[in-house]
């Protein structure tokens, strides 16, 4: 992949979801939203060879991502069936657009049940709207099964996130707030597009306990 423009190109070709579900907090990550956090990742830590994780990832864009920029593995774990029917569809129009296989592993199961270990996690929990904390159970996960996480929460949710790394041993590092776009995509959307205010996080186990 020669430049991020290039990288959200192709993303913005991805299907989405055609009925959302509002008690999953189902809103899709923008393609060139998707497209700059893959990069920033990539220019910091490296896809190449590298294990990721996408947890609770929708149509796959963040996961996909990864791919492209040639991580060895992709796994897309979402609970929702439909979801996980429009990452194969992705997949397969991907595939069709770079001329390859993608090596993404899509799997339909809470995120409770993944076990495999993986360098990088990606997310974009729920944001706790419609469940207060409903990302905390994204972020246990991500920390048990890797060492570093870039993860979404919506602004304002610093001493969550905080509190959370510090019982389980991590630093956290805020890396850019975002407009995160939002489409009219549920009965209770009154415009048809607004954004809301989300933080990316880079998160890390630390070397030694604090003390």
């Amino acid at each position: 992949m020669k430049s991020k423009k290039e990288l959200a190109v192709l993303l913005s070709k991805l299907k989405t979801f055609e009925n959302p579900d509002v008690n999953l907090e189902q809103y899709q990550t923008d393609s060139e939203v998707a497209s700059f956090v893959a990069w920033q990742i990539n220019l910091e830590k490296k896809f190449e060879n590298k294990r990721v994780a996408d947890l609770g990832s929708g149509n796959g864009i963040l996961g996909f991502s990864a791919s492209l920029l040639s991580a060895k593995i992709v796994y897309l774990i979402d609970s929702d069936k439909n979801a996980v029917k429009v990452s194969e569809e992705n997949k397969k129009i991907l595939e069709r657009f770079v001329g390859q296989k993608l090596n993404v592993k899509i799997i339909n199961s809470e995120i409770g049940d993944f076990k495999e270990k993986v360098d990088i996690v990606m997310e974009n929990p729920p944001f706790g709207v419609q469940k207060r904390k409903a990302d905390k159970i994204f972020l246990e996960k991500a920390m048990e099964i890797s060492d570093l996480i870039y993860s979404f929460h919506k602004t304002g949710s610093d001493d969550f996130i905080k509190k959370i790394c510090k019982e389980n041993n991590f630093s956290a590092i805020k890396i850019k707030e975002i407009d995160f776009l939002i489409k009219k995509t549920l009965k209770f959307h009154k415009k048809e597009t607004y954004f809301v205010k989300v933080d990316l996080w880079r998160i890390e186990r630390r070397e030694l306990p604090l003390t």
